[in-house]
């Protein structure tokens, strides 16, 4: 059975920080792409960031680039996201997601439900002003 968890959400303020993990077992975590997904009310789902398989290629949304870094510790079946100088706009509920294979590319993160597969129940991030 495979299991998404994710673990690190909570409050922050406005120019803070936060580290998102996200653990996976009873998959091959070494060999599929991981992403990082976020949803706001109201909002349909965005795709923030993912990563391939090595964790060699990663790709970011415009409203995240510059400020996130996605990283993946295949030893530890974890994936990561290290967010800096949030703003209210980032406050949502955020998903990790194992893929259906191993590459990651743009349009992953536009089709989040075509190319992954497993999810997480998400965790909320709230950003005060």
């Amino acid at each position: 059975q495979v299991q998404v968890v994710e673990s690190g959400g909570g409050l922050v303020q406005a120019g803070g920080s936060l580290r998102l993990s996200c653990t996976v077992s009873g998959l091959s975590f070494k060999d599929y792409a991981m992403g990082w997904f976020r949803q706001a009310p109201g909002k349909e789902r965005e795709g923030v960031s993912c990563i391939n398989w090595t964790g060699r290629e990663t790709w970011y949304s415009d409203s995240v680039k510059g400020r996130a870094t996605i990283s993946r510790d295949n030893a530890k079946n974890t994936m990561y996201l290290q967010m800096n100088n949030l703003t209210p706009e980032d406050a949502a509920t955020y998903y990790c997601a194992a893929a259906t294979g191993g590459s990651c590319y743009p349009t992953h993160l536009q089709e989040p439900l075509r190319f992954f597969y497993y999810w997480a129940q998400g965790t909320q991030v709230t950003v005060s002003s």
